[in-house]
């Protein structure tokens, strides 16, 4: 129909559905970029109780009767109770609800007063009496469940016995309680500094008679000690005196003095000190203001004090520390205010005013969620605490920290172990590491092979070939990526592993084998080449890669003798220094390269072939070579296209999970050894969300991975479009 027979609605109908068109897609993009943005906003959410600080707020004090300044203090795991024990031995509870009474008893023979007590993470509490006995309790609760509320009954265990332990008649100076109850340190005011195991009370089998109790084991005289400690599974005894010097005892075997030393410098001295939980970190503070931790380094008789890191105290000189009973976590007290310091983040979350009487008893309950102090008065004072996240900070997400049983500082991420002693690792740093080294060697192999494939068929392949060559390529990227990374994993792994050699060899055969292959191509008469129609010459190249990798099988073994003395893992190993894991690198980047491979040549093929064919005409036209053409004014006129495909493709090897969770170690490792795997970012959060408690730090930590790469991809497209736009700038007047 001519435009001049044209109904006269027909222009306002086309009109009316370009609108409709444009709305639908405006309003799809619209709807795209709000729910990127809405999961950009959830990832954050959920990120932001990371940094979010401690709060401390006051509660109504407890009254209590009859109460002075006692000798211990603790609160019961729901914070019903308080258990207070004063120097005269009378230990009590109380409901911290209304400061009632619930239980009081005896823990000291008529007379005694008690003057040193030291507690371990098992519960157990050794008390220390002027007339140079000991006695070991535990406070203990059993709960039930009456008209839908918690109820708590108290009681104390002896694991020791209810005798007291008698060392000599010298006072008890400073005690220590190792782990687990299964040794004390105890010095007393003459300075004798003595081991003790509990007493053995099962019966001998042939007499029937209780076993001979053990004496205590001397280890002379020592100085006096402001504190003793006993680390790492009662295999270490720390002895530290208000001179700042310390004594390091290896307890192994024999006792036996390891390392003696100063814990600071310039004259400073010691004014308090705790281990944390775990027995394996001693934090001390100095006169100057100093902060510090120490870890316990070397075996054996070599073994030494090291510090390994310094806390920012502003200036405050430190009088009482106070650990966490279930994390890292320790609190300060000195010049009047609070500091609350997280072990490994090594940042304070904390700073609040809070004056301590030199007489004052401060307790943490075992959940860190309210804090209890008694003061020379009998007040008890009482705070409610509330820091989710402590152990996440910039140092511990990103750099080096010398954790607990290492030698050395270093990035580790492990969020979970059997022990209830350990430590949780979050370094991001590994993970991220990780994914960039999956990625590049991914690339490292799909480039080449996907970047010269579109070359070749968009630009030298017959049509009619290409219309064949470029759906199979392209019906690779349907394949599931599961399948390849289980194929990888447990087909290809093992399968390199074992022909290690062979493999070496097809990699210096092929590119060498294809080079020469085409140079004695180009020896043939043009009779016998024209024999082959132009831009099928590919066919030719598939018996000979072939061929090749018959000859790279055959040639493995004399090579492997040759030049790997017969194990080519094992020369990797000794000569090279480099591990080798089954599934490593190799794998990884020949399992993805297949899966980003049809993705970039399927772009990259596109953009070449859509270069306006008056271009290369005309340069042909004008004397130039078909690879003149190509690297003159094909490649730039297609660079942005091209560039797009790169970016594209790296950003789903950055994203890849299935491959990198199958064909890898997922180990979290910093290391670009070929032959060794590594983590990503992606194979993480699929590994760890399964047993991630919700609204725990691990929880939060894989949303922050997860927020880590998607910024990271996004900031990789925002760049891959900047650098497009700029390309298309420059070389868009060509076409």
């Amino acid at each position: 129909m001519s435009r001049a027979s044209s109904p006269e609605w027909w222009p306002r109908w086309r009109r009316f559905k370009d609108r409709c068109a444009t709305l639908v897609i405006s309003t799809g993009g619209g709807v795209v970029l709000f729910t990127i943005l809405m999961l950009f906003v959830f990832l954050i959410y959920e990120i932001m109780p990371l940094l979010r600080p401690a709060t401390m707020a006051p509660q109504p004090p407890l009254a209590l009767e009859d109460v002075g300044a006692p000798a211990w203090l603790e609160a019961e795991e729901y914070g019903m109770l308080t258990f207070i024990l004063a120097h005269d031995g009378t230990a009590r509870f109380n409901r911290i609800a209304d400061g009632s009474e619930v239980k009081r008893i005896r823990v000291a023979d008529a007379g005694q007063q008690l003057v040193a007590a030291s507690r371990r993470g098992d519960g157990a509490l050794a008390l220390g009496y002027e007339d140079g006995s000991v006695r070991v309790i535990r406070g203990s609760y059993s709960y039930t469940i009456r008209d839908g509320q918690r109820q708590v009954k108290p009681e104390l265990d002896y694991p020791w016995g209810t005798a007291p332990l008698r060392f000599g008649e010298s006072v008890v100076n400073r005690l220590a309680m190792g782990l687990g109850s299964e040794l004390m340190a105890v010095q007393f005011a003459s300075g004798e500094l003595a081991l003790w195991r509990p007493p053995v009370t099962t019966p001998v089998p042939e007499e029937g008679l209780p076993a001979p109790q053990p004496s205590p084991i001397s280890l002379g005289v020592q100085p006096g000690a402001a504190s003793l400690h006993l680390m790492d599974d009662n295999r270490w005894l720390v002895l530290l005196t208000a001179a700042g010097s310390y004594q390091l005892w290896s307890l192994m075997e024999a006792p036996v003095l390891a390392a003696e030393g100063q814990l600071f410098s310039n004259a400073e001295v010691l004014t308090a000190s705790t281990l944390l939980q775990g027995d394996l970190s001693l934090i001390a503070a100095s006169s100057a203001g100093g902060l510090y931790r120490y870890l316990v380094t070397g075996r054996g008789e070599s073994g030494r004090l090291s510090r390994v890191r310094s806390y920012d105290t502003a200036g405050v000189v430190i009088d009482r520390l106070l650990p966490e009973h279930r994390r890292r976590g320790f609190l300060a007290f000195g010049e009047g205010e609070l500091q609350w310091f997280h072990a490994t983040a090594g940042e304070r979350s904390l700073r609040a005013p809070l004056a301590l009487d030199a007489s004052a008893t401060v307790a943490l309950s075992p959940r860190s969620d309210r804090l209890l102090l008694v003061d020379e008065q009998g007040q008890v004072r009482q705070w409610l605490l509330e820091n989710a996240h402590p152990e996440v900070s910039l140092t511990s997400l990103w750099r080096k920290v010398w954790y607990e049983s290492y030698d050395e500082p270093a990035w580790v991420y492990q969020s979970s172990a059997a022990s209830n002693n350990y430590e949780s690792k979050y370094s991001i740093t590994p993970l991220a590491f990780g994914t960039i080294k999956a990625a590049f060697y991914a690339m490292l192999f799909a480039m080449p092979v996907a970047i010269g494939g579109a070359i070749y068929a968009a630009f030298f392949m017959a049509p009619s070939l290409r219309r064949r060559i470029k759906p199979l390529v392209e019906l690779m990227e349907a394949m599931p990526t599961v399948i390849l990374g289980f194929l990888a994993g447990l087909w290809m792994a093992p399968l390199v592993e074992d022909n290690l050699s062979q493999l070496l060899t097809l990699i210096v055969l092929l590119p060498v084998g294809v080079v020469v292959f085409a140079l004695l191509w180009s020896r043939l008469p043009l009779r016998l080449r024209g024999l082959l129609p132009e831009g099928w010459h590919a066919i030719l190249l598939l018996p000979v890669i072939a061929g090749l990798a018959w000859l790279a099988l055959a040639l493995g073994a004399p090579v492997e003798q040759l030049f790997f003395g017969g194990d080519a893992r094992s020369w990797v190993s000794t000569e090279l220094g480099l591990a080798y894991d089954q599934r490593n690198a190799v794998i990884v980047g020949i399992a993805m390269g297949f899966a980003v491979i049809p993705t970039i040549f399927s772009i990259a093929e596109d953009a070449i072939y859509s270069v306006p064919r008056h271009l290369s005409q005309g340069s042909l036209a004008l004397g130039a070579t078909p690879w003149q053409t190509l690297t003159g004014v094909v490649l730039p006129t297609a660079s942005p296209g091209v560039f797009s495909a790169l970016m594209i493709g790296f950003g789903r090897a950055v994203g890849e999970t299935m491959i990198v969770l199958m064909a890898t170690g997922n180990t979290p490792i910093m290391d670009f050894n070929i032959f060794e795997g590594m983590r990503t970012l992606a194979a993480n959060i699929a590994v760890e969300v399964p047993e991630a408690e919700v609204d725990s730090t691990h929880y939060r930590i894989l949303f922050l991975a997860a927020f880590i790469l998607f910024v990271f991809t996004f900031g990789l497209n925002t760049v891959a479009e900047v650098v497009r736009q700029r390309l298309r700038a420059r070389y868009g007047a060509l076409g």
